[in-house]
């Protein structure tokens, strides 16, 4: 029988010390390890044989850690490399994730985090096109965004994920979660603007029990939750600035203090988040935190709306109506080349969350199982924000025109109060009972 062989890590330190200390370390993981004292030999090394792993200092005699990140991501990006630098240099750290290093140890090194990190790195995949069953669409920033995730699932740097409501920003933290090392440990997802602001502390942290009234056991918090996995912070403009404050420290500790513990707890977690607010106007509000801004935003994915990728209408309404008949045992409906020109002329303020309830609404309603423009209840394919009031000569329908207008504006409603029905209903003076019935008059419900 075949033995597998043994997994080969490259160490780059100029200090016979320390290079010594990682080999026998790594040796005693069944790892094989060649060493390297400088860049140039690094380099050589690269050319001649084939490595699972790059460990490299930051400070090297002829060059830096950094520009070995770099040239290893250009002709070896296979490879991913790890940043071993100067206790307490962020800035350094920061850089080296931004140029795609995978993650950083500070001097001295841990031995137990060094284990896992090399544990983690080494179960990177070479990247394929799983992810191309769940992102449909073969639009230019689709393709882009795919191979944007394949590259950050393999790094451990902090994403933030900015885009609209609706667009996929948490199917696109699972892709990356899911995709990298951490794929088979939690992801945990959790939205911050849903959790009142004085359980915070205990939902992110956990509490001990009798720590509070109400507290009659003890409870783990989010972050034990993701312990070797990936939290997930959807919507962390929305954290207090108070949490602001503890959220950055868990982060750069990596530990956290539960309600009523009296000890911290070790916690190795990866922080994806997002948001569909503009994070840096915020920031210049002095709404969030700018240091809690730059340790998230180390690198950023934009999700493009539905209105930038029109050429992928087709396929996601055709996915969304295959799901529609299997979740009916009917037969799927069919689109009228009217209505996909309708859809694609449409700038879907909801992307494609919009588009799911706007064809669940049309599949219900239409006849002969085959949606017409006029089933899906738009008004020329525009918003009532962007349209403005027309012309009167310009309408020839004022029924279905005042019914798109007022549907955009629940619509917006919802998407500002993270479709909270009771607060979107107040923002827009109804009672429960009448918006109730208008998400049920426009398919929103």
């Amino acid at each position: 029988m075949n033995k597998r062989p043994r997994q080969k890590v490259l160490i780059v330190d100029d200090e016979p010390d320390i290079r010594e200390l990682l080999e026998i370390t790594l040796g005693r993981m069944k790892l094989h390890t060649c060493g390297a004292r400088n860049v140039g030999e690094a380099l050589g090394l690269l050319k001649r044989e084939t490595f699972d792993l790059c460990l490299t200092d930051m400070r090297l005699p002829d060059g830096t850690g950094l520009e070995l990140v770099q040239h290893i991501q250009q002709r070896y990006p296979q490879v991913p490399v790890a940043m071993i630098t100067a206790f307490g240099n962020v800035e350094t750290a920061i850089n080296a994730l931004k140029a795609g290093a995978f993650d950083f140890l500070s001097k001295p090194v841990d031995l137990g985090r060094l284990r896992e990190l090399v544990t983690s790195a080494l179960l990177l995949a070479v990247p394929g096109n799983a992810i191309d069953r769940r992102l449909l669409g073969d639009s230019l920033p689709m393709r882009d965004m795919r191979k944007q995730i394949d590259k950050l699932a393999r790094s451990q740097a902090p994403v933030y994920i900015s885009g609209e409501s609706g667009s996929g920003k948490e199917l696109v933290a699972r892709l990356i979660h899911e995709r990298g090392p951490r794929g088979h440990r939690p992801f945990v997802p959790v939205n911050c603007g849903a959790i009142p602001s004085e359980l915070m502390e205990s939902e992110f942290f956990g509490h001990r029990k009798g720590s509070f009234s109400g507290a009659i056991e003890d409870k783990p918090g989010l972050f034990q939750a993701a312990h070797g996995g990936t939290l997930f912070l959807d919507e962390v403009a929305d954290l207090p600035l108070p949490m602001q404050v503890k959220l950055l420290r868990a982060i750069q500790e990596k530990a956290v203090r539960s309600v009523g513990g009296q000890q911290e707890e070790m916690v190795d977690v990866r922080i994806l988040c997002a948001t569909h607010k503009d994070l840096s106007a915020e920031v210049a509000a002095e709404r969030f935190r700018q240091d809690l801004y730059y340790r998230l935003n180390v690198i950023e994915l934009r999700v493009p709306p539905l209105r930038e990728r029109r050429d992928d209408i087709e396929p996601l309404a055709g996915h969304v109506l295959m799901r529609l008949a299997a979740d009916t045992g009917q037969p799927a409906a069919k689109l009228h080349p009217q209505a996909l020109d309708a859809l694609k002329s449409y700038r879907f303020p909801g992307n494609v969350r919009e588009l799911e309830n706007m064809l669940e609404r049309a599949h219900t309603l239409c006849e002969n199982k085959q949606i017409e423009a006029s089933d899906l209840r738009l008004a020329e394919g525009n918003c009532a924000a962007e349209a403005g009031l027309r012309d009167l000569t310009q309408i020839d329908n004022l029924e279905a025109y005042l019914d798109n207008v007022e549907r955009q504006l629940i619509l917006q409603a919802l998407e500002e109060t993270r479709w909270n029905r009771t607060a979107a209903a107040q923002r827009l003076s109804l009672s429960f009972r009448s918006m109730r019935y208008r998400l049920k008059k426009f398919g929103l419900d």
